[in-house]
């Protein structure tokens, strides 16, 4: 930097991004707001300068002076290599300098700096103490899976507090898959969380085993998902409002169960055959589902993840934030996979519920491709990132209609009607995939239709019986028979 550069730039006074102290008599202070910089968007700090009259009349600079700045400079952690620059002041008389150091912004992955220990920050032109919350979310991103809330203990939760039900159906997937080893089948929890990496170095439960497996997860209120039916295109009047708790499986089955309660189905003629459809494809719902569940942020107790129908949309809301690497707009396109929650990633990859390379949003693009409508779109919120899929014209539900028309009449009989219709339609197109599932491959087992048709084991299991199916012959070498 030039004597003509630094005069620019002290012109104008003190900034978020320039501090001026009179001499190094400030030094600590100065340190301070160097460490400010260095958690914000950079910054000049100049000494020999009269912050009020901004007069730049330098200071006295002796050995023992740059001593004293060196020995400052090594209070920084982590290290920083900072170069000090030393101008002649304008009409010096007696050797006066300027003291110039720049310093370099924070970004998002870079370790927080601090000073002897104390991290600061720059709220405005101001030097203050880094909120004990805002230095703890800059360190956990910093060293992702180290300080990752999965990777946490998980307070007074035993193997006992964990579904065997659950653990056995993912497993069973994951054997089908060919991503689980079979020897896996049967196997004791314990050794399955291991395996799965799901305990700590100390043989605890991580968080992530109550988010995939927890039977009760009321001391987890970040484990909810919120669904809502709304008239119209705004938040005006619901239609349907629901709260779920529970773990990864019991909301991906709430969310798909709402899904299909409240999109309209959509027919057409396949030869001779009527071929049903959801208005939005199945599988991309399930998707965006999974990965909002996936790679949510858990450290934010109070947010959960929600799902929002509207006349014209459905939105997928999460709490968290892209990785650095994408945008909205690079979402769209093929990219790398960058869980944030590591170790709930690869367990619902081994359970095929997941891949991992960045796959997903692809397939959801195909799938919308297929059905003629619009891709979805991802945004950025206050609250985090949706996905937004575009239902088509036709899909203005019969329960907003018959909710107006009801209105009007001063009876629901549109609502109700419209709405049992509907429901009856989705059934019958359940039960059509069904058995298509089973035609194709009599071996079929009752997660992998699970994961085939976007539903819960246990409603599968209730749709076999209650249509005659019965498995007939050994456990993995049998078939599906019907009466």
């Amino acid at each position: 930097m030039t004597i003509e550069d630094l005069k620019r730039l002290v012109d104008s006074g003190e900034t978020r991004t320039l501090e001026l102290k009179k001499s190094t008599g400030e030094l600590k202070d100065g340190m301070h707001s160097a460490c400010a910089f260095m958690n914000a968007d950079g910054g000049v700090l100049v000494f020999g300068v009269t912050p009020v009259s901004l007069k730049l009349q330098g200071q006295q600079v002796t050995d023992a002076t740059r001593q004293e700045i060196a020995a400052a400079l090594t209070g920084f952690e982590p290290p920083m290599d900072i170069k000090v620059e030393y101008l002649d002041a304008p009409g010096a008389s007696h050797g006066e300098k300027l003291i110039v150091m720049q310093f370099d912004g924070w970004v998002w992955g870079k370790h927080p700096c601090t000073y002897h220990g104390c991290a600061y920050y720059k709220p405005e032109s101001t030097t203050k103490i880094m909120p004990q919350r805002m230095y703890d979310e800059r360190l956990r991103a910093s060293f992702p899976h180290k300080y990752a809330w999965e990777e946490q203990e998980a307070d007074g939760i035993s193997m006992e507090d964990l579904s065997e039900e659950r653990i056995a159906e993912a497993v069973r997937l994951g054997v089908s898959a060919g991503r689980i080893h079979a020897t896996a089948v049967g196997a004791n929890v314990e050794i399955l969380m291991g395996k799965m990496n799901l305990k700590t170095g100390q043989g605890k439960l991580k968080n992530a085993a109550v988010v995939l497996f927890a039977k009760d997860t009321s001391r987890y209120p970040q484990l909810m998902l919120r669904l809502a039916r709304f008239s119209g295109t705004d938040k005006q009047t619901f239609l349907d409002s629901q709260r779920v708790k529970g773990n990864f499986f019991d909301l991906l089955d709430a969310g798909m169960a709402f899904v299909f309660k409240h999109l309209n189905v959509r027919g057409r003629i396949v030869g001779l055959q009527r071929e049903d459809k959801l208005e939005i494809p199945v599988e991309a719902m399930r998707e965006a589902l999974i990965n909002a569940f996936c790679h949510r942020s858990y450290d934010d107790t109070g947010a959960s993840v929600s799902l929002a129908v509207y006349d014209d949309r459905v939105e997928i809301e999460n709490p968290g934030r892209l990785p650095n690497a994408l945008t909205v707009e690079t979402m769209l396109l093929p990219h790398d996979s960058y869980p944030p929650n590591v170790d709930i990633a690869e367990v619902l990859f081994k359970t095929k519920y997941l891949d991992n390379w960045g796959s997903g949003v692809e397939r959801m693009i195909a799938a919308c491709r297929d059905y003629g409508i619009d891709n979805p779109e991802y945004q950025l919120r206050p609250g985090g990132i949706a996905i937004v899929f575009k239902r088509p014209v036709a899909g203005r539900t019969a329960e907003s209609h018959g909710t107006q028309s009801g209105t009007q009449s001063g009876t629901q009989s549109g609502t109700q009607s419209g709405t049992q219709k509907k429901g009856e339609e989705q059934i019958e197109a359940r039960k059509k995939s069904l058995a298509e599932c089973i035609a194709k491959n009599d071996r079929i087992s009752s997660g992998e239709i699970a994961a085939e048709l976007g539903i819960s084991v246990r409603t599968v299991k209730r749709m076999l019986k209650s249509q005659g199916y019965s498995w007939s012959g050994p456990a993995k070498s049998g078939h599906w028979e019907k009466e």
